[in-house]
């Protein structure tokens, strides 16, 4: 449990009462052959990590947040680093915990390297919705440039260093966005298929 209060979204009484073929058990507890990249990941291993990086971000934003208290407000591009690292581990943080409590979607259960890979392809994301001005960001002020600069020079380092990951850990990542593309390609194509049938179907019993 997170904070005390957040529970976690696959319960070990849920797992239990589940009919999911897709969830498994043996004498470690229960697991998943993930729908991304088919590794077996354990779901009491998956909430660990990802207790252990809310946690990190937890104590990582109260630093910051000290250290933007404590900063002179002239300190533009010394408060703009604050802030742009503020931005990072924010987002890690909700999406942690938007993961932690999701009980309906076994898509959520990955192993830490897909889910930096996810962080990371969602500070990009952000990032970009920050330059279009799409963003309403406490953390962002009227000029973003050194905020977006910053971010761009330490996203990359910052994920590497808070996931324990070696430095070519992300190199591998446009597969893993490419594998995603053709599994939603392949489900848009057998929905567009069963369509078809259905509707093939009642103009005939029509």
């Amino acid at each position: 449990m997170l904070e005390n209060k957040f529970k976690r979204g696959f319960t070990t009484e849920k797992l239990e009462a589940v009919s999911e073929a897709k969830v498994h058990h043996d004498s470690d507890g229960y697991y998943i052959n993930t729908l991304s990249e088919n590794v077996k990941v354990y779901f009491e291993d998956y909430y660990l990590f990802l207790e252990k990086v809310y946690n990190r971000c937890s104590i990582q934003l109260e630093k910051i947040d000290q250290k933007i208290s404590s900063t002179d407000g002239g300190r533009t591009e010394t408060l703009s680093f604050y802030r742009a690292q503020r931005i990072v581990f924010d987002l890690i943080k909700r999406t942690a915990l938007s993961f932690y409590i999701d009980g309906s979607n076994f898509g959520i259960i990955m192993t830490p390297w897909c889910f930096g890979t996810v962080i990371l392809e969602k500070v990009e994301l952000y990032r970009e919705r920050i330059s279009r001005g799409e963003i309403n960001d406490p953390n962002i002020p009227e000029y973003p440039y050194y905020v977006i600069k910053y971010i761009d020079e330490t996203y990359k380092k910052t994920l590497l260093d808070l996931f324990d990951f070696p430095p070519d850990a992300f190199k591998m990542r446009w597969q893993y966005s490419e594998l995603l593309k053709r599994y939603s390609k392949v489900l848009t194509n057998i929905t567009g298929s069963l369509n078809s049938v259905l509707m093939m179907i009642k103009s005939y019993g029509s």
